[in-house]
């Protein structure tokens, strides 16, 4: 089965999925260790690991190029974050067609104007509905494989209220997106009504400290959506667990046991060092053989 395949089997299933969010290929890993069927790529955590805020300043070739990397890494599939598409219509195509191309089995491509902001700030702004559906609906036709999960986030709730969100949820499902995503709902009652309301398959996002309440995985299910990402949680772990590492380190001036105490050895194969040990042992064994 191709990534895009396996995605839709997962999300075909009564159970939602849950997709945290990877910045790289470790933390995608760990994710794929953990027992996960699906691996988010944040365009937050990516935007980070360059050095930036999720401020847009982050390219499409160089987010394509981290969700390729992460696609090639693990064996589950992998929704990527895709911005505003990265310009108008005909960007928008270019952008599916390089994600496609890269193994990345969906994306996501939203409302905002470009640059575009974090969903959970302050100060967005939001283009037309016919230039978002018309966005939405060159993402539909660019795809090769059906399967290609297009997901239409709206930011507008912030902007011009829940009704106007709803409504372009809907009209991005109409342009042919797979799902729609409601950017930041503001209290319980707007996160239950979003899965009655929208006429598709609808996304959750679970932000700490965000817009939107705090809802656990089961509580999301038993509302109706059927797939929800948790962007930052793999993010805020590993920052938390590396300044209290590296302030232990600065005050005793030793170096503190890990969270994670492995050897050289296992760190190497948590990132693929067994495949690749197999592959030495091959090609230098198999002379051997023939000349016997």
């Amino acid at each position: 089965m191709t990534a895009t395949n396996k995605l839709r089997a997962l999300l075909n299933q009564p159970a939602m999925l849950a997709a945290p969010g990877a910045y790289d290929c470790v933390s995608a890993r760990a994710i794929e260790r953990a027992g996960f069927s699906a691996v988010y790529m944040t365009g937050a955590g990516t935007a980070a690991t360059l050095g930036y805020p999720d401020y847009g300043l982050v390219t499409m070739s160089e987010m394509a190029a981290n969700a390729g990397r992460i696609a090639e890494a693990v064996g589950v599939p992998v929704i990527a974050d895709a911005d505003t598409g990265y310009g108008n219509e005909l960007n928008v195509i270019r952008t599916v067609r390089e994600y496609e191309k890269l193994g990345v089995a969906g994306m996501l491509i939203e409302d905002q104007g470009f640059p575009k902001k974090c969903g959970h700030l302050e100060d967005k702004e939001i283009i037309p509905r016919e230039d978002y559906v018309a966005k939405i609906r060159a993402a539909a036709s660019a795809k090769k494989s059906q399967d290609f999960l297009i997901i239409a986030r709206t930011d507008s709730r912030a902007v011009l209220g829940f009704d106007e969100a709803i409504a372009r949820a809907n009209a991005a499902l109409s342009a042919g997106a797979d799902m729609a995503f409601v950017e930041a709902p503001q209290s319980m009652e707007e996160v239950e009504a979003v899965p009655r309301l929208v006429k598709g398959p609808c996304l959750l996002n679970m932000v700490w400290r965000g817009k939107t309440p705090e809802v656990t995985l089961p509580e999301a299910e038993r509302m109706g959506y059927r797939l929800s990402i948790i962007p930052g949680v793999v993010t805020r772990a590993m920052l938390g667990a590396a300044e209290r590492a590296l302030a232990e380190l600065m005050s005793t001036g030793r170096q503190p046991k890990p969270e994670l105490d492995l050897t050289p050895a296992e760190g190497f194969r948590r990132s693929g060092a067994d495949e690749w040990d197999r592959y030495r042992r091959a090609f230098r064994e198999q002379p051997k053989r023939a000349a016997e």
